[in-house]
Parts: C-alpha cells; sequence; structure tokens
C-alpha cells in the first residue's frame, strides 16, 4: 500500500499536513475527487484484489469457487429442504432457482463486502491519516472497486450457467449496468458514513456483519416477493436491496425491461444519498486523527 502511495503523489505532496483542515463536501467536490484520484484508486483496486489472495495455491480463482460453493449450498437449502418455487417447471426447478437465486446474491454481496469493511477503512489506513496528503475519501472507492471485481466475476459465471441451462441470453442483460448503477451509488453513501462514523464509534464494525446478514433474509433473494402479503412486501421495498433483485432478475433473467419510473425514484434518492454520505465524511474527518 505504501509503496503506490508514493508512485501515484509527488513528492512535494508527501508531506506533514494539517489534519483539522477543512474539506469541499458539495456534490461537484465528490466528482472531482473521483476524477482526479481516478489513477490511485485503480492501483490500488489492482493491489488490494492481488493481494488478498496472493501466496495461495488457486490465487485469484477463488473468486470464481467461494460463489459457486455458497451458490451450491444455497441452492440445496432452500430448494429441497425448504422446497422454495418460482413457478418454474419441475423438470427444471433446481438448476432455475440457482440463477434466481445467484442475482440476488451478487447484489447483496456487493452492498454487503463494501458495507462491511466501510467501518475499519480508517483505522486500517490510519498512517494516511496523520503523516501525508492523502484523499481519504477514496478509501470507500477503493472497498467498491475490489467488491464490482468478485461481482463480475459472479456475474460471468451467472451468464456462463444460464447459457448453458437456457442455450439462451436476453437482450435486456445489457441494461444490467443501469440497473446496478444506482446500489453504487447507494452503497458508497453508506460506506462514506460508516467510515466517518466507525472512527468514533468503534462498535459499528461489528453491528454491520449483523445488519448485512438480516438484510440477506429481509429481501427476496432465498423466496419470491409475490409469495408475501402485499403490506410484507412493501416492508421489504424498504430494503434498499430489493427493488435492484427484482429488476437485475427482470434484465438478466427474464428479458424485461425495468421499471423506469421506480429506477428514476432510486436514481434520484441514490444520488441524495451519495452525496449526504460523502458530506458527512468530510465535515467529520478533521476530527479523525484526534481519535485513531
Amino acid at each position: 500500500m505504501k509503496t503506490i502511495m508514493v508512485r501515484a503523489f509527488p513528492k512535494r505532496a508527501l508531506t506533514s499536513m494539517n489534519p483539522h483542515q477543512e474539506h469541499p463536501a458539495t456534490g461537484r467536490a465528490l466528482v472531482l475527487s473521483l476524477w482526479r484520484n481516478r489513477s490511485l484508486i485503480n492501483q490500488l483496486v489492482r493491489r488490494e484484489v492481488i493481494g488478498r489472495y496472493r501466496g495461495s495455491l488457486l490465487g485469484v480463482a477463488w473468486s470464481f469457487f467461494n460463489p459457486i460453493l455458497m451458490l451450491l449450498v444455497y441452492t440445496f437449502v432452500f430448494s429441497v429442504v425448504f422446497k422454495t418455487r418460482w413457478g418454474v417447471a419441475e423438470s427444471a426447478s433446481h438448476a432455475s432457482f440457482a440463477i434466481i437465486l445467484f442475482v440476488g446474491l451478487i447484489v447483496h454481496g456487493l452492498f454487503a463486502e463494501v458495507a462491511n469493511r466501510a467501518p475499519l477503512l480508517i483505522f486500517t489506513n490510519v498512517s494516511y491519516v496523520k503523516r501525508v496528503v492523502f484523499p481519504l475519501e477514496v478509501l470507500p472507492w477503493v472497498a467498491m472497486g475490489s467488491a464490482l471485481f468478485h461481482a463480475a466475476i459472479s456475474l460471468t459465471v451467472l451468464l456462463l450457467v444460464q447459457l448453458v441451462i437456457m442455450d439462451q441470453l436476453p437482450w435486456t442483460l445489457i441494461l444490467f449496468p443501469v440497473i446496478l448503477a444506482p446500489l453504487i451509488l447507494t452503497t458508497m453513501g453508506f460506506a462514506w458514513f460508516l467510515a466517518a462514523i466507525g472512527v468514533y464509534v468503534r462498535d459499528i464494525a461489528q453491528t454491520m456483519g449483523i445488519i448485512t446478514s438480516v438484510m440477506l433474509f429481509m429481501a427476496p433473494i432465498f423466496y419470491p416477493i409475490t409469495s408475501l402479503p402485499h403490506r410484507m412486501q412493501l416492508v421489504l421495498y424498504l430494503n434498499p436491496l430489493t427493488f435492484i433483485i427484482e429488476e437485475g432478475r427482470n434484465v438478466l433473467l427474464f428479458g424485461r425491461l425495468p421499471n423506469w419510473g421506480g429506477l428514476i425514484v432510486y436514481t434520484a434518492v441514490s444520488m441524495v444519498t451519495a452525496w449526504a454520505g460523502f458530506w458527512w465524511f468530510q465535515k467529520t474527518r478533521k476530527g479523525f486523527a484526534d481519535v485513531v
């Protein structure tokens, strides 16, 4: 990590800084920070992905095996033991269930990986808080980049399995990035907020593991949302993952166009969430040096 920082910043930037200085927290500052530090973020994401599997026998191949193993376990438990059905033909029920389930797991995994790591991002990079000029606001982007890498691998596995089982892929799958983009913004908003609050409230790191586990079962991942009463369906839509999972299945599996009206509303809310999280992070970061 330190080697990359030295290469990414000019020598004049690697000097002592005032950790209590104010930082811009506008939406424009958010976009400019991402653009100006895109090269640094790319380097850190690559280093993190490679470093995670360094020394292991299978290396990056583990990122393929982990989602496949969990998919097999969940498929057996929920389609065989609990006999959850999505109205597919009995002869293809287990295979179809696995594909439908995988979409939900990809969406949840993307959010959970970032949210679970966010509260500890500052503590695991404490040297950058006090010693050098470093754009701390990019750390959640690095976590997001790593999560997107693993999500892309899982999505590739999903499409290959779907192609083998169904012999075709719907053209609407090209819209999946459009569906996923608002979730990325929402997740970033939470990540900035959690990264900042995690400095001051240490229990957040443990709490997030519980919350993301609850979100796994309070979203229509293992069961169709239509199997619930209407009132419960409304409750599930309070989970920010529910809408993305439902629309993701529509474009990836069922060849349906997304709910454009709902997507526009979700995107607007996600932009506000991202800016609010960024604003909180920028306004509270001047106290990081005193706590860590």
